[in-house]
């Protein structure tokens, strides 16, 4: 898991806006940006993208997952808050502000 805090705008990225998070895969890893923060986490091997967020529940994502094995989306779970606790950031204050997350590929 990896955690940059340089302001998105300053690294190329798309960034989140508002109330807004940002979830996208790249390169073996899944990237979930908001407030500044770039938090990434390997995804599994044979992740081509992810399709679409179906639900966000503070801090757990339900989302449509494209794999290199399967030509339809399946869907897969996401839960932030273990992630954001072994990087020590605190899961409550960090996910209070997030009412949506969206796809972002660049």
């Amino acid at each position: 898991m990896v955690v940059n805090n340089q302001k998105m705008k300053n690294r190329g990225h798309i960034q989140s806006t508002g109330h807004e998070a940002l979830l996208s895969n790249a390169g073996g890893f899944t990237a979930f940006s908001f407030g500044g923060y770039n938090i990434r986490f390997r995804a599994p091997y044979s992740l081509d993208r992810y399709v679409d967020v179906v639900k966000w529940d503070d801090g757990y994502l339900v989302v449509l997952a494209r794999y290199n094995h399967n030509t339809e989306p399946e869907e897969e779970y996401i839960d932030l808050k273990p992630i954001l606790e072994g990087l020590y950031i605190d899961p409550a204050s960090f996910l209070k502000p997030i009412k949506s997350v969206r796809l972002a590929y660049a």
